[in-house]
């Protein structure tokens, strides 16, 4: 199979335009094809393999797009916030805007999206992370775009638009990582925490008694309280964290249908607290009531020591 760098620069060559800017759609989508030639797809959608491709390289783009309205946002000045249930869930005029876009940009070049093929679902968060950005804590902050097919999380886009803002004044902001099921996932470089340490990841904004004591219970080594679900998976693939643990509800399909893509496309499981694997359909219930249980590695040793009573108080 040829390598990633070469499929990549393959794309570039045959989709450069004019003014030499790469055309996302047109190339991912090229790479897609070069990509899904050699390997066979864990989905079973031989009808709808194509529009998955068109769909997963549109995504793509339409997430950096959605990035860049992100970061022209806290520029301008005036985030717009307004509270949706409490002090501590918030909107801001970048999650409204970034909304519109993606939405927008989706329904345009697929405007019958839930009834592609058999059941193809697109699950969207605007902006994973809205309290954290409205704090500056600005690396917390992702778009999130993530595809369902029979309930089954099969492809997904993370853009974080302010990845690498702490390098200086001349980095270049932002970077997208994406993935499907059965080819693997791209955009960052995989890391492992060190054998035998626990490095727990968990909500900075929604923490609870029973949050508390379900990572108490995993004996880690440190904890680390951070926003985003999104946030969260790329510390998970990028050997910040062992293991996700957020022992409530709270948590929405959008925040983990396309996080759970990236981390399953490179050997990793999500699950909520009891083990039970997330469904995406489009008639499932938003919240992820029973919390939600995800590692790189290991998965049985953090499952095996969640306690009972906190299984009993969540319920799927």
């Amino acid at each position: 199979m040829p390598s990633f760098s070469r499929l990549i620069d393959s794309a570039k060559a045959r989709y450069w335009t004019q003014r030499g800017t790469w055309v996302y759609d047109n190339a991912l989508l090229l790479l897609l094809k070069c990509l899904w030639s050699n390997v066979v797809p864990e989905c079973t959608m031989a009808s709808s393999n194509t529009v998955l491709m068109r769909l997963v390289a549109s995504a793509y783009s339409i997430a950096q797009k959605a990035g860049m309205i992100v970061r022209r946002v806290i520029a301008e000045g005036d985030l717009g916030i307004v509270e949706k249930t409490c002090a501590t869930d918030l909107q801001t005029k970048a999650d409204r805007l970034a909304q519109m876009s993606i939405c927008s940009s989706l329904a345009r070049k697929f405007p019958k999206l839930t009834i592609i093929g058999e059941e193809l679902v697109v699950w969207v968060d605007p902006l994973d992370g809205t309290k954290e950005y409205t704090e500056g804590l600005l690396d917390n902050v992702t778009v999130l775009i993530g595809i369902a097919y029979e309930g089954k999380a099969i492809a997904g886009v993370i853009n974080q638009p302010y990845y690498n803002y702490e390098a200086g004044p001349d980095a270049v902001l932002g970077r997208t990582i994406w993935g499907v099921l059965g080819l693997g996932a791209f955009g960052f470089q995989l890391k492992e925490v060190p054998a035998g340490k626990h490095i727990i990841t968990t909500t900075r904004s929604h923490s609870n008694k029973l949050v508390t004591d379900c990572v108490a219970a995993m004996n880690p080594d440190a904890v680390l309280r951070v926003g985003g679900a999104g946030n969260k998976i790329i510390q998970l693939i990028e050997g910040k964290a062992s293991a996700y643990v957020f022992a409530s509800p709270g948590c929405k399909k959008w925040d983990t249908c396309a996080p759970e893509v990236i981390l399953h496309a490179v050997g990793g499981k999500l699950t909520d607290i009891h083990g039970n694997v997330l469904q995406y359909h489009k008639d499932v219930k938003h919240m992820n009531s029973a919390g939600v249980l995800a590692t790189l590695r290991n998965y049985d040793y953090y499952a095996s020591r969640v306690p009972e009573s906190i299984k009993n108080a969540l319920v799927p």
